[in-house]
């Protein structure tokens, strides 16, 4: 793969304005397209191509990438997409969708002659922004061997199986993201509640086996009771809907999964678009007159 190699990026939102910033940095020719012209043209300015159709952004491309809502949406770019698709194209979502999902983009793409990669990501907007996102991709070796050091413009990655496999490392991901979040909130809640100072307790845990990237960026916002979105509470609950529809599949029965979903459930109407940290706000509302620091809510 060389920096002659022509990426389309389809997805200009929260993370795929960074991440295609990132590519554009290591000097790849990009051309990219989203729905709202508005977020895509935004990107001109640091030199990529702007598309105005999506048979326009793929017709010359090598690799297609996407980060995109969900897996309907994929599905139906995909079928938009494909009459204009370079012969052997890669395509590499880089979306969150179910793993079902993802062996039906394959099939349909390998059938067609080209290739596809499952290739989620975690770290948020900050590792996009870094470059420094964890990147699980589902692909037969050739092909992952043809993207390797595209996706390692925006982080590190790693082939973790086959087609499908990308998404079941992302569920795993997001199953260990979401219970934590909500086991850091009763920890903290719990904390104050029994008369400690709640920020001391954190940093006195810290260092030892219950320290994680969750007490850390989260436990801090929770104590400063920041909730303005990185990640976003509708977004978990797809997530967790997406775990437990593997977990189906696969025969397995996860409890806990099932209960931090009806965690997240509970204030979907209320705080959809709040960071996902908002756990704490429905524990919160299982414990009246009990509530972490004295701050007001900071949201979106």
């Amino acid at each position: 793969m060389t920096f002659s190699t022509k990426i389309a990026f389809l997805g200009i939102g929260l993370m795929g304005d960074p991440m295609a910033r990132r590519l554009l940095q290591a000097g790849y020719f990009v051309t990219v397209w989203n729905r709202t012209l508005s977020k895509a043209h935004v990107l001109k300015t640091v030199g990529a191509r702007v598309a105005t159709t999506l048979p326009e952004a793929v017709f010359d491309a090598d690799i297609v990438i996407s980060m995109l809502e969900a897996g309907p949406v994929v599905a139906q770019l995909i079928a938009d997409a494909l009459p204009a698709l370079k012969a052997n194209a890669i395509w590499v979502d880089m979306s969150s969708t179910q793993q079902a999902e993802a062996l039906q983009f394959h099939v349909r793409l390998s059938n067609a002659g080209h290739g596809f990669i499952d290739a989620p990501v975690s770290g948020g907007v900050g590792g996009a922004q870094a470059g420094t996102l964890a990147i699980m991709a589902g692909a037969s070796a050739k092909d992952y061997a043809r993207v390797e050091p595209i996706l390692s413009a925006m982080g590190r990655p790693t082939l973790v199986g086959p087609a499908g496999s990308g998404q079941v490392a992302k569920l795993c991901n997001q199953l260990i993201v979401g219970g934590t979040l909500n086991i850091v909130a009763e920890a903290l809640l719990l904390a104050q509640a029994a008369g400690a100072d709640a920020a001391a307790v954190r940093a006195a845990i810290r260092g030892g086996f219950a320290e994680s990237k969750i007490l850390d960026v989260h436990g801090q916002r929770m104590l400063e009771r920041n909730f303005v979105a990185g990640g976003q509470v509708k977004s978990q609950i797809k997530d967790m809907h997406n775990i437990l529809a593997a977990a189906e599949a696969a025969h397995v029965t996860l409890p806990v999964t099932q209960l931090v979903t009806q965690r997240y459930e509970s204030i979907a109407g209320t705080y959809p678009t709040a960071d996902h940290a908002a756990a704490l706000l429905a524990l919160e509302a299982l414990n009246p007159g009990r509530r972490l620091g004295d701050g007001p809510d900071q949201l979106s």
